[in-house]
């Protein structure tokens, strides 16, 4: 299912965390693994005067990447290395559309932590990861720094979060793939957030009609399931009412035991930006679990 995976790393704490994570899947699809390091010396700062500083951050990069080569190969991991000279979602983005100088046309997926710490970590770490989410042309998956969460491969339970969109049904379509893929059960939920309703008599009504096309939705979900190879029995479909989609999301992995989110990087208009947009940015700062993202193909996007 992914042949080619891009780890970008800076060999932060948290980048060698998600590697362990990172190597287990990609022995498990006997993939390629490109280690990208983004050591941004071409700024003006850096240009005047201070190529001693370039040269150190080049030198960091080289190092970072190097590393986690070296705990690939004692994986038995094939790996490409890699260091580019420009800011870390640029270089990352760049990287898996064109698979690098000697790639064929991009990566299958890029996995990489959803924030570091302070000093160098951030170079790569924290708000790139989203940039690089709301941009890519490959699924990212993003995991976060809860030390205390075993990270394992292959998963055991993934959970697709659908409001009926588009984009919901691509990301729903990869969740469906990856359990079918690795024996994983597959979770189907749609949330019914109320908090935009007003107080006059007929949210009632109005609650009514949302439900009823959640639960259009998760059949829908169900349905893309089936088809992608996932066994009935392995299938379970919820829909549930809250007033703020990601907290319902959260809660319901935690309360099933949940291994990953899949979830679509944005909507259009109406419905739509209740689950995708925003809801997914606030996933991957709150969720206790890997977020597994992906955008729809470039010529169905519309206003990006």
């Amino acid at each position: 299912m992914f042949d080619d995976v891009l780890f970008p790393t800076d060999g932060s704490g948290g980048a060698a965390r998600v590697l362990d994570h990172v190597l287990d899947l990609a022995e498990a699809h006997d993939a390629t693994l490109h280690i990208l390091s983004a050591a941004q010396t071409d700024s003006d700062a850096l240009t005047r005067g201070r190529e001693d500083i370039a040269a150190e951050i080049e030198s960091r990069a080289r190092a970072a990447v190097d590393t986690a080569a070296d705990r690939a190969a004692d994986r038995g991991v094939e790996t490409v290395r890699a260091v580019e000279t420009a800011a870390p979602a640029d270089a990352i983005v760049a990287y898996a559309a064109s698979g690098g100088d000697d790639g064929d046309g991009g990566v299958d997926l890029i996995a990489m932590p959803t924030h570091g710490r302070t000093g160098i970590e951030r170079l790569l770490l924290g708000s790139t990861t989203e940039r690089v989410v709301r941009r890519s042309p490959a699924p990212v998956l993003a995991v976060g720094p809860d030390e205390e969460r075993e990270l394992a491969y292959p998963y055991e339970r993934v959970l697709a979060p659908t409001d009926g969109s588009a984009c919901a049904d691509v990301a729903v379509g990869l969740g469906a793939d990856l359990a079918a893929a690795t024996d994983a059960r597959l979770d189907v939920l749609s949330v019914v957030d109320v908090a935009h309703l007003g107080l006059d008599a007929r949210v009632d009504l109005q609650i009514d009609q949302l439900e009823a096309n959640a639960e259009q939705f998760v059949e829908s979900g169900v349905d893309l399931a089936s088809d992608a190879g996932v066994a009935e029995e392995a299938i379970t479909s919820e829909v549930v009412t809250g007033t703020s989609a990601h907290r319902e999301i959260n809660k319901y992995v935690s309360e099933h035991d949940v291994d990953l989110i899949v979830v679509g990087t944005h909507g259009r208009t109406g419905v739509d930006r209740y689950l995708l947009g925003s809801v997914t940015e606030k996933l991957l700062r709150t969720a206790s679990v890997p977020v597994l993202t992906v955008r729809r193909p470039a010529d169905e996007t519309e206003g990006n």
